[in-house]
């Protein structure tokens, strides 16, 4: 594509250079760069792409984007400059790949918890209402056959457009995303009409990065105010929104779009008439503006109720059959760490969940404690370089539900393990739980409590250890997880397969 055409649309404050260029690709990443290529300098949240316009240059770049004048660029490069070099990169690349969301039913999902396992379940009811569909989340995005590893929930605007026009290219017709606060903060959805949107509910998290709940609203918001309008697919556009979280009830009156609500808690247009829960699965008699119908999943936990009816109100608004959204419901077994069981030869109970916020947690145990009357472990920590505020809260929900919390180590990252686990305890001592040594308990304790065991592999031999016949262990945060981050080293951890070996090794 030629560089004029590109640009076309764009407001530049400045524009120097040739304009009738032949552009090969385009990057912000300067490593990224290819030779007839356009870089795109972003000022990011860690790193100021300004400061690699030169190894951009020595890349092969023919043209730059930026939001100040580059002298080091050369007089035979084109130099742009825009207000928001972000802003400009979410054009350009909608431009590049011509805008491949116009020709494709977005669905948008955002939330603190229950976006994965909504995005899932929608994604399964689309395949068996014969629909092609991609998936971009936290776990994966995912083209049919192809797999690519997700780095972040939503990709950056470039990646983003990528993804969706390989979908086109593939004969997708409908795409399925996870829309973080941080996408929709950045502008990464820049340029995209999604025809439905979902809210699931808005808790403690981030909190480093928006520093307090409001501005975190507003930014999840954002899907609802800027990005969900009448499309060509579907004039009567729809937000779901789940309305017994307090966020969601806000939200409720202040999106001017159409809307649907669900809940279990009051009156909604989607809410369960009848829940049953075991190790086996979940089921729910639902009410919607259809009628009443039964949705059976082998999903584990009650929480599950909410995702199924965010995902069962979404495909109504896309008007899907109804026999084919239980369908899509049934055929999903699991979610990669959420929920999921791990079996083992010891016969315990284990379960993985990603649960890292105070309420996911909360969500988790409390879900597990309706399923059996025994005794629950709990090995979790918080991850480093994340918001610290939520660490006490985990330690006293932990404490609250589980009969022994085993507070670990979980992505420390750049932080002290220790310090870490000292903020999670200061939760769990305020629930007048009795501090257990590790190295002196032989067994499972009679007294709830807590035990700290910083190395999360020890801490989960140490949970399979104690643990005795029936009894739950739930290890949580990491969840689909498999990498722990400890200082600058990314080494090899996956939850579920550390506490298969511990399993294996306990009955050696």
């Amino acid at each position: 594509m030629r560089l004029v055409q590109l640009i076309n649309g764009l407001t530049p404050r400045t524009v120097q250079g040739p304009l009738d260029l032949e552009i090969t690709g385009m990057a912000y990443d300067s490593r990224k760069v290819v030779p007839g290529g356009l870089f795109v300098a972003v000022s990011g949240h860690r790193q100021d792409g300004h400061r690699f316009v030169g190894q951009a240059l020595a890349q092969g770049a023919v043209a730059l984007v930026s939001e100040r004048e580059l002298p080091e660029a050369p007089e035979g490069v084109a130099r742009i400059t825009v207000p928001d070099s972000r802003e400009a990169l979410a054009h350009l690349a909608a431009a590049y790949y011509d805008y491949p969301a116009n020709k494709l039913h977005l669905i948008g999902i955002t939330g603190t918890n229950g976006k994965t396992t909504t995005a899932y379940l929608l994604e399964s009811i689309l395949k068996a209402s014969g629909i092609r569909v991609g998936l971009l989340g936290t776990i994966e995005y995912r083209i049919g056959s192809r797999v690519w590893p997700a780095p972040v929930t939503t990709p950056e605007s470039l990646g983003l457009q990528y993804y969706l026009s390989e979908m086109v290219r593939e004969g997708v017709t409908h795409a399925v995303m996870e829309v973080s606060s941080h996408a929709l903060e950045q502008g990464r959805c820049r340029g995209l009409n999604f025809e439905v949107g979902v809210f699931t509910n808005l808790t403690r998290d981030h909190l480093d990065y928006h520093k307090n709940m409001e501005a975190y609203y507003q930014a999840k918001a954002k899907l609802f105010f800027h990005y969900l309008g009448e499309t060509a697919f579907n004039p009567g556009t729809r937000a779901i929104i789940n309305r017994d979280d307090p966020f969601g009830e806000r939200l409720w009156t202040e999106a001017v779009v159409p809307k649907r609500d669900y809940g279990m808690e009051r009156d909604t247009a989607y809410r369960p008439l009848a829940i049953h829960s075991d190790f086996q699965g979940t089921r729910a008699q639902i009410q919607t503006p259809r009628g009443v119908f039964e949705a059976a999943s082998p999903l584990i936990g009650r929480h599950n109720v909410y995702n199924f009816l965010a995902a069962w109100a979404a495909g109504e608004a896309l008007h899907l059959p109804t026999e084919r959204m239980r369908e899509g419901i049934r055929s999903l077994k699991t979610v990669p760490g959420r929920m999921e069981p791990v079996p083992n030869p010891k016969g315990l109970f284990i379960l993985v969940d990603y649960a890292h916020t105070p309420e996911a947690l909360r969500f988790a145990l409390r879900s597990l404690k309706e399923l059996t009357p025994k005794k629950i472990i709990t090995v979790f920590g918080c991850g480093g370089d994340r918001d610290a505020t939520k660490r006490p809260h985990m330690g006293q929900i932990a404490c609250e539900y589980s009969a022994l919390a085993i507070i670990t180590s979980d992505n420390p990252r750049s932080e002290d393990p220790l310090k870490i686990i000292a903020q999670i305890e200061a939760g769990a001592r305020g629930q007048n739980r009795r501090t257990y040594d590790a190295e002196a308990l032989t067994q499972m304790p009679d007294q709830p409590g807590y035990a700290v065991i910083p190395d999360r592999r020890q801490a989960i031999q140490r949970a399979v250890h104690w643990a005795g016949p029936g009894e739950v262990i739930l290890i949580a945060g990491k969840g689909h997880e498999n990498i722990q981050l400890v200082g600058d080293q990314t080494l090899a951890f996956d939850d579920r397969q550390e506490a298969l070996k511990a399993t294996e090794a306990s009955r050696v």
